[in-house]
């Protein structure tokens, strides 16, 4: 089927000598624009289909050669606008089939955000996501949240985005319990943290050291961090693994001790002292125990320093055997001795 974009120069060129001399002869308009009769008549085919030209009957009646009249354009526009009318239509066919596509993809993503909450375990990478999830916990969170927060202490800018949301949820009521090593006593951001928080009643107690980090909302669901992405979360909201990890911290919380600014009670230092000894007496490396302890390699090693010194001891294998020769390791003669006896 013949259409208006399929019309070439050449048919152009017939269309128009059709239109100056009012009547086309195909031998004519060969001669006048010249070209072959059977290009001329290939063109004549095609503009008749359009159709742009009509046959002459009264050249056909009088028995001379076929002639063409020229019809006016406006005519064969009607073609033109029955494409448009298809074209509109099949455009709006495509709008609608996005219209559905957006609307499914709104409803799959819905699903998945649902499917994700109700889920026993949840692996998040973003950061920025891990973020979004503790605020939307800490703003449905009712009755009790609790964390545990390994290391010497936690960054200053950390800390001044998580005041905020923790003095929120302690005005509302909410129960909050943070652990804390005792290293991050010396920690200045964390003492400023640690003030301002038990101000409004927030509890904070210290260990030596912890069994990991973690935050819990309600004991309904746990943050973890992800074990491959730094940043990320694993969070667990099934009901049995909440309720061990919840159990964990409130056993390390018992054992803790009341925060204060800085490590002079001697119960908190015969606590890390011992720790040091015990990790020493398992060959555990330097960077080991600092990590462990949440300090840096150098005030580690200052730790061994002192306590060696303490000891009498100049080396790890004499403070080995001077640990073991003064049971300094059974936790009951450890606390009512000192390490120099």
């Amino acid at each position: 089927m013949a259409r208006l974009q399929d019309l070439q120069a050449e048919d152009m060129q017939v269309y128009g000598w059709a239109v100056t001399h009012g009547c086309l002869v195909a031998e004519d308009a060969a001669v006048g624009l010249g070209i072959s009769p059977e290009r001329v008549a290939r063109s004549l085919e095609l503009l008749a289909a359009v159709p742009l030209i009509s046959r002459d009957g009264d050249d056909q009646h009088n028995g001379g050669p076929p002639g063409w009249s020229p019809v006016d354009p406006q005519l064969a526009s009607a073609e033109v606008a029955a494409t448009e009318s298809r074209l509109r239509r099949g455009l709006a066919g495509i709008f609608s089939i996005w219209d559905t596509v957006d609307s499914l993809n709104a409803l799959y993503a819905t699903g998945v955000q649902e499917a994700a909450r109700e889920a026993p375990l949840e692996l998040v990478e973003s950061l920025d996501r891990v973020i979004e999830m503790l605020e939307e916990a800490s703003d449905a969170c009712r009755s009790e949240v609790m964390t545990s927060q390994p290391g010497g202490g936690r960054p200053a800018a950390e800390l001044e985005q998580s005041i905020a949301r923790d003095l929120a949820m302690i005005e509302r009521g909410v129960r909050m319990r943070t652990l804390y090593q005792h290293t991050s006593r010396h920690h200045a951001p964390t003492q400023v943290y640690v003030e301002r928080a038990t101000a409004i009643g927030a509890q904070v107690r210290t260990q030596v050291e912890l069994f990991g980090r973690m935050i819990a909302f309600d004991r309904e669901v746990v943050f973890l961090p992800h074990s491959e992405v730094k940043g990320g979360a694993a969070v667990i909201r099934d009901p049995s693994t909440v309720a061990f990890l919840c159990t964990a911290f409130d056993r390390n919380w018992q054992m803790g001790a009341p925060y204060s600014p800085a490590l002079a009670d001697g119960e908190v230092r015969e606590g890390v002292e011992l720790a040091i000894l015990t990790m020493l007496s398992e060959g555990l490396r330097d960077e080991t125990i600092a990590r462990r302890l949440g300090v840096s390699l150098r005030t580690c090693r200052k730790y061994i320093a002192d306590l060696f010194e303490q000891l009498g001891a100049e080396s790890r294998f004499q403070a080995g055997y001077l640990t073991r020769a003064r049971d300094l390791l059974d936790g009951s003669a450890a606390r009512g001795a000192h390490l120099g006896e």
